[in-house]
């Protein structure tokens, strides 16, 4: 019974060794994917928030006090230019118009008579001179008075689209009062604010002279489906917030657009010579990014990066490797820092084939 003991444990002994040996030449059997980083001209598309505006957008009020008689055009409709939009009860203005006439009619009956006995020697120059000025005045009143009873008749400067109605019909109007609004949308001025770093980079870029094309987001999550240009940059910083001010100007052949909505701008960065990565080489501890490094002994090495862009499947290294290391691409949990593997090298253009990248 004794042997027979001994018998069983000396076999327990025996497999668990054996399968320790196994597990042992699978370990060291395991060969894991590594390449490097690569080098490429690529861009990236960053996103500011925005706000649309007409290109051109005015406040249409009463150029006279009175009564407002007629409103013809109705709010969000469609008005071209010249159209006439309100009317305000002209009695006044038409009674002063007369009354300037009729003293214009005076005041040329005194020139012409005083003109006949100035050239009959009768009355002196000046007297003539007096005579013809106070007629050029009478002529100025009757201009005056046609253009204030002109302003009583409000009709729309350019092509737009109406907003609000500020007054109704019947009321009382002061001058200078707020009738509505009107919008020119045929193209559409959209303003968005770059950061400091970023304005430099584009001005002091090559292409600073050529027209920097960028697409609309719109609120909806949908792409404008015209295309914009940055046509202008303000003059000054914002000092509370470190931006400047980009102008994308739009074309609005379908009056999508309208003012005061709010998107976003996709606006292309180039980056020269950057240094790209998948990122199912990178791991996160703590919010800061880590890849493993293979180093001449063969053995990983845990190492910190800086991250500069994201494009699709890619990171944009800024900081933490070069172009010569090594880096594990695959079994980053499977991986201990300082552990010894082995691996199978892969070249880094032979990567990016295989992942949905786009490069210019």
């Amino acid at each position: 019974m004794r042997r027979f003991s001994i018998f069983i444990g000396l076999l327990v002994v025996l497999c668990y060794a054996s399968c320790e040996s196994k597990e042992h030449e699978n370990k060291e059997e395991t060969k894991y994917l590594v390449s490097s980083p690569i080098q490429k001209d690529t861009s990236i598309t960053k996103d500011y928030v925005c706000q649309i505006h007409s290109i051109r957008h005015i406040e249409l009020r009463a150029l006279e006090k009175g009564y407002l008689q007629h409103i013809y055009v109705d709010e969000g409709q469609h008005v071209n230019k010249g159209q006439q939009m309100f009317h305000i009860m002209p009695n006044v203005y038409q009674a002063d118009l007369q009354k300037a006439k009729a003293e214009a009619e005076v005041a040329e009956i005194e020139y012409k008579n005083t003109k006949l006995l100035a050239d009959g020697n009768v009355v002196s120059a000046n007297e003539l001179a007096m005579a013809k000025a106070e007629y050029d005045r009478a002529k100025a009143e009757v201009s005056l008075a046609e253009t204030h009873l002109g302003f009583t008749d409000i009709r729309a400067p350019f092509d737009g689209i109406m907003d609000h109605l500020e007054a109704r019909e019947g009321s009382l109007l002061d001058e200078g009062e707020l009738l509505t609004t009107l919008s020119d949308n045929s193209k559409m001025w959209v303003y968005f604010n770059v950061p400091e770093a970023e304005y430099l980079d584009y001005i002091t870029s090559s292409k600073k002279n050529e027209k920097q094309e960028v697409e609309l987001l719109m609120a909806n999550n949908k792409k404008f489906d015209q295309p914009g240009i940055v046509e202008t940059i303000e003059g000054e910083f914002n000092h509370e917030t470190g931006n400047i001010a980009f102008r994308a100007t739009f074309s609005n052949p379908d009056g999508i657009l309208r003012h005061g909505e709010t998107g976003s701008i996709l606006m292309k960065v180039p980056l020269d010579k950057a240094m790209l990565i998948p990122q199912k080489a990178t791991f996160e501890v703590l919010d800061k990014k880590y890849v493993f490094v293979i180093d001449e002994n063969d053995t990983v090495q845990q190492r910190e990066i800086e991250v500069g862009a994201e494009l699709p499947h890619l990171f944009v290294v800024e900081k933490g490797l070069s172009l010569n290391d090594k880096v594990l691409l695959e079994g980053i949990r499977m991986v201990k820092n300082g552990e010894k593997i082995h691996y199978d090298f892969e070249n880094p253009e032979s990567i990016l084939s295989n992942l949905e990248l786009y490069t210019e």
